[in-house]
């Protein structure tokens, strides 16, 4: 198989908090780093807008990597929040890691600390080992231990659930997409 080309690059919304978080993921995934900080400038008289002074001199983005998948996060105000309709899958692959399943209740460990298991970690007819965990900093993610007779595959793949008014609408939206 050959590696692919990261076509998209999720961008999260924090809410003041990017810098904290950011270092917690770096530590949670293995190979990661940050790559970047960009800061918001420190007062009006250099471009700062009025509704931001709170945010002077802090954080604006920070580019970074996880178990090498980039992401861009954004470090602003309330204005949105993140949910479970976009979540990232986490694959441990047996055939392409040692002791996947430890490595795999490890993550959950640090992930679910002051967070929600929106399915617990358990067998389900999918997978021999699941959990889908939204983190104390919103996020959602659905960690797996992959069949290794299966295709190889990314450790980290977006995923966008389509629900609601939307329900049944992902093929439009793949199509709007590709």
């Amino acid at each position: 198989m050959t590696q692919q080309t990261q076509k998209i690059v999720p961008n999260l919304w924090f809410n003041g908090n990017a810098e904290e978080a950011i270092d917690f993921y770096v530590s949670v995934f293995p190979d990661s780093k940050i790559h970047s900080v960009q800061r918001y400038p420190s007062s009006t008289e250099e471009g700062l807008a009025e509704f931001q002074k709170d945010l002077a001199g802090k954080v604006l983005t920070i580019e970074f990597s996880l178990a090498g998948y980039e992401f861009v996060a954004i470090n602003a105000g309330p204005e949105f929040a993140p949910t479970p309709a976009l979540s990232f899958f986490v694959n441990f692959d047996p055939s392409r890691m040692e002791n996947p399943r430890e490595q795999l209740d490890a993550m959950w460990e640090k992930l679910i600390d002051g967070g929600t298991a929106l399915m617990p970690l358990q067998e389900y007819p999918f997978s021999k080992h699941y959990g889908w965990v939204q983190d104390k900093y919103g996020f959602s993610w659905q960690l797996m231990l992959t069949n290794p007779d299966g295709e190889p595959r990314p450790m980290i793949v977006p995923c966008l659930m389509f629900g609601g008014a939307n329900n049944g609408r992902g093929q439009e939206a793949v199509d709007l997409y590709t």
